[in-house]
């Protein structure tokens, strides 16, 4: 989810992700403060509320969906991937730092990830899963020195990862509800990228 919550337009990504043959959930990680969505004119309120989500909170929520997964579709963890926008770009971050059988792991525009209180890039070295990350060159929410940092320490702890940087783009370029801040070839172009490395990373069997 975004910082946002499960709103219509993570609904909508689930749906898109469902339609190509991918059973989607989209868990609600708002779930222990009261509050379901947030209108995208409620930043302020957004920001409060993912600065009491950390680590442990991503894990036990996101290791819940992938036990209901095991027990009842029988889609083991290897065979999962976990998809991040805004606010949820970090947290499956987190998660990849957690979950080692993960079979992918997308972010789009993530905040948080190098700086901030829940950064959590000090722990890339845990990740096992491929990761494929996309990033708007204008994103004020990850200056260029976070995505270098982002890289170089992917690098080093040798994780199997691509970062793409859009020009012309800005934070949440794929979320076409915000017409000033969607751009429509970055988002089509990181979607595609998305499914096809999805297509590729999770076994059909």
């Amino acid at each position: 989810q975004e910082a946002f919550g499960v709103n219509e337009h993570i609904c909508d990504l689930a749906d898109r992700f469902a339609q190509l043959g991918f059973l989607a959930i989209a868990p609600d990680l708002f779930h222990r403060t009261g509050v379901d969505v947030l209108s995208y004119d409620q930043h302020a309120k957004a920001v409060a509320l993912i600065s009491q989500i950390g680590v442990d909170a991503i894990e036990k929520d996101v290791a819940a969906v992938l036990q209901q997964l095991a027990q009842v579709e029988d889609i083991p963890e290897s065979r999962t991937a976990v998809v991040g926008f805004c606010f949820g770009g970090r947290a499956a971050f987190s998660a990849a730092t957690r979950m080692p059988e993960l079979g992918a792991v997308a972010i789009f525009y993530g905040p948080g990830i190098a700086a901030g209180p829940h950064a959590i890039l000090a722990d890339a070295a845990h990740i096992r899963a491929p990761l494929l990350l996309h990033v708007g060159q204008d994103d004020p929410t990850i200056p260029q020195a976070q995505v270098e940092a982002i890289e170089l320490a992917l690098m080093q702890a040798g994780v199997d990862f691509s970062q793409h940087v859009y020009p012309d783009a800005g934070h949440a370029f794929l979320c076409n509800a915000r017409p000033t801040l969607y751009r429509e070839a970055a988002a089509k172009l990181a979607w595609a990228r998305t499914v096809e490395f999805l297509e590729a990373k999770l076994p059909h069997h």
